[in-house]
């Protein structure tokens, strides 16, 4: 928990804050590891490390379950009223407003993250997010049944549990209170295992959640590796539910964890593939900006990414020419200078993959527009990249690349545009571009995938339910639906003596 103050580049003036929590979060404090092992977190930006780190393992996982266990059992958090509950997590938001350039500046040197965007969307929405489950927390609600005997029925919704929520790197913030947040909300308790690419930002929100009065045992934060601390969180006998939000090959390991350990529910939010489909009809310069934000935003490391556009070919030409010129003018570097538009992918790893893909896309022979290369020599910056004529078994349109690589895509009809948009294995978003309402409403209804936005993309709202079709998962977060995941029905029947009606 040293200093690791330094400044972010010559590109800006911006000093990055001093490190202060680099341990596991259990029982409302900050330990060591049982092991006393740590790893290093690295800036993207130029390979370097920011900070060493405590590493979880097998037996730090035990720990925190067993104290997120009697926290459930016998803890406070779950006997709160909603109304209780929601007043320690509105004084939670409220400390995450306090700390805005603090946690945007921890996810723009952990994940590559612009600092900008941190500062207006991800940070600022971690306490609108909170604020919403907050207001929810007094209205879990169960029914009363009409039985069909002489009996009088009701439902109670009640916390599910120990909770293990194992969170991706690309929004280290965004995602962890999409979990967190409704589960608090429910009255679970729970244990956090950040991405080992981005540990920071929730360390800071679990010292910021003991501020507000969340009960020691509720919130546990253990960084370490998926194959052991993840591994762990999945396999283990007394954790009741596991959320996931990652890879559709990690997503099927974590299945099978849960089935073979006590048969824990599992909510998966994997892989996408989404199509943006433009129809002739479409403003092209409306259209390329859709396109070329919803594929490039945040490098591309974004689970929805536009990455397939499929435009009609009355326009392709014409759209294909203006992406082209977009992307030649999209500024690439250091996230913490405001004029940038694109930061460095998250590690060294996902930058190699990333430009694999861009290689396997040339060899395979769609024509490279623009980009196909790295910027820069130091970190791990790419230049936006478009393919144009790709087919759709080409490994560039199949694999879910998260990385700021477009492919560019043409159709007929609006039946050829509904088939090869849901030529995929994966079914999280999609977009439609087009001004007759006829054809948006056939399209929407006839692409298999959890979210469709209609001249718009990143249409996200706390009110909207979020999740996939097919191998992009299953369960909704987001909205009721994301805070019935952390609640059990349990019905309640009792006789009724001599009563005048049924």
């Amino acid at each position: 928990m040293g200093d690791m103050s330094k400044e972010s580049s010559e590109s800006c003036d911006f000093i990055i804050p001093e490190i202060k929590f680099t341990k596991l979060f259990i029982n409302g404090e900050f330990v060591d590891a049982i092991s006393g092992k740590s790893f290093e977190t690295i800036d993207p930006r130029n390979g370097e490390v920011i900070a060493s780190v405590a590493e979880g393992d097998k037996e730090d996982i035990d720990l925190a379950v067993k104290v997120a266990r009697e926290a459930f059992d016998h803890g406070p958090w779950p006997r709160m009223s909603g109304y209780e509950r929601g007043r320690v997590m509105m004084k939670f938001a409220d400390l995450i407003e306090e700390h805005v350039e603090e946690l945007a500046a921890l996810d723009s040197i952990d994940a590559g993250k612009l600092f900008t965007m941190g500062k207006v969307l991800d940070i600022p929405g971690a306490s609108h997010c909170l604020r919403y489950y907050a207001g929810a927390a007094d209205k879990i609600h169960g029914e009363t049944l009409k039985l069909s005997r002489a009996m009088q029925g009701y439902t109670l919704r009640e916390p599910i549990g120990v909770v293990g929520h194992i969170i991706p790197w690309n929004y280290p913030t965004t995602m962890f209170f999409l979990k967190v947040a409704p589960a608090l909300a429910a009255g679970c308790t729970m244990v956090v295992k950040p991405a080992e690419q981005t540990p920071l930002s929730a360390l800071y929100y679990a010292h910021l959640s003991k501020l507000a009065g969340v009960p020691d045992g509720v919130l546990n934060v253990v960084n370490g590796f998926g194959e052991t601390a993840g591994a762990a969180v999945a396999s283990h006998m007394d954790i009741d539910k596991i959320s996931f939000t990652g890879s559709a090959e990690v997503g099927r390991l974590i299945m099978q964890a849960a089935a073979t350990s006590n048969l824990k529910p599992v909510s998966l939010e994997l892989g996408g593939k989404s199509p943006l489909i433009i129809f002739d009809d479409a403003d092209v310069d409306v259209a390329a900006e859709l396109a070329l934000q919803g594929c490039m935003f945040n490098k591309g490391e974004i689970c929805v990414a536009s990455t397939r556009i499929l435009v009609q070919e009355g326009i392709y030409e014409e759209v294909s020419k203006k992406l082209t010129e977009k992307a030649k003018s999209w500024v690439v570097g250091d996230p913490f200078d405001p004029k940038v538009q694109q930061g460095p992918q998250v590690d060294k790893k996902q930058f190699e993959r990333v430009l694999s893909y861009i290689r396997k896309g040339k060899e395979e022979g769609a024509e490279l527009l623009v980009g196909g290369d790295r910027h820069g020599e130091k970190g791990y910056y790419i230049f936006p990249t478009i393919f144009s004529d790709v087919k759709d078994d080409m490994q560039i349109a199949t694999d879910e690349i998260f990385g700021p690589v477009m492919s560019l895509m043409k159709f007929k009809t609006v039946e050829e545009g509904i088939q090869r948009a849901n030529a995929t294995r994966y079914g999280l978003a999609a977009g439609i571009v087009t001004k007759n309402i006829d054809i948006a409403n056939t399209v929407s209804r006839s692409i298999r995938a959890g979210t469709i936005w209609i001249n718009c993309y990143f249409g996200f709202d706390y009110d909207a339910p979020f999740g996939g079709y097919k191998m992009s998962g299953f369960g909704r977060e987001h909205g009721l639906d994301g805070l019935y995941m952390y609640t059990q029905v349990k019905s309640v029947v009792t006789p009724i003596y001599n009563s005048p009606w049924l």
